[in-house]
């Protein structure tokens, strides 16, 4: 396996945190092509579910997919280098998942580091360094959001998320590029993004004339009774 790239975690000098990201107006930005046609545009974007789904499986393909310029499920891709954080993980891994999915550990353009700063403690200028040495990388992924909390204060408070992904979003737009951030919506110790599921209801007896009536919706309204059937209304 000899065409891995790693990316480990530069040392920041004291420059490098104030140094001021290239002049990019809105209107360039939004002229930014798309990475994958419909799919993935310039900015941040959020990408939450339960642990152990596959989330970082569906990163892997994305990074290697824009990395070689290859249509995903169809949709055209823009070929760039790629940044991806995968904190939660080692290079083994990372090798043996690219293998198993596409017969290959890596690509030209495709970076990985598995350990970074938090933001406001190293990760913005790490960041910026790796950027003016590839400055044609279009997407970075955080895998994940926890990883890269600030230090200090509420860390698991949705206002405090909030304010990271408005800082990620800033350093998106500045560069104009793609972040792409990973979260749990289930985790241990965490405050919860919550999964959108009705309650359940208990049953209700509709009681004989609503037997009769529903009686009647089978036999001579096929149409209706199959459509409450399928909403499982009945």
């Amino acid at each position: 396996m000899a065409n891995k790239k790693e990316v480990t975690a530069p040392v920041v000098s004291d420059s490098a945190d104030t140094e001021q990201p290239p002049n990019v107006n809105n209107n360039s930005i939004s002229n930014n092509p798309p990475l994958i046609d419909g799919l993935l545009y310039t900015g941040i974007y959020l990408f939450a579910g339960a642990p152990k789904l596959g989330k970082s499986f569906l990163m892997a393909q994305i990074d290697y997919h824009i990395s070689r310029g290859i249509p995903l499920w169809d949709y055209p891709a823009r070929k760039a280098a790629v940044l991806y954080l995968a904190l939660e993980d080692d290079y083994r891994r990372l090798q043996e998942r690219l293998y198993r999915m596409f017969g290959t550990d890596g690509a030209d353009n495709l970076f990985f580091s598995v350990s970074a700063g938090n933001l406001g403690n190293g990760l913005d200028g790490q960041l910026q360094e790796f950027m003016k040495k590839h400055n044609d990388t279009r997407l970075i992924i955080i895998d994940t959001l926890q990883k890269v909390r600030e230090v200090g204060g509420d860390n698991y408070s949705y206002a405090n998320d909030y304010e990271i992904i408005t800082k990620l979003k800033q350093f998106a737009d500045s560069y104009g590029i793609c972040i792409l951030l990973v979260h749990h919506t289930r985790k241990q110790g965490d405050y919860y993004l919550q999964e959108l599921a009705l309650p359940s209801e208990k049953e209700k007896s509709i009681g004989i004339c609503g037997q009769r009536h529903l009686q009647y919706l089978k036999e001579y309204k096929q149409f209706v009774y199959l459509n409450l059937l399928t909403k499982r209304q009945i």
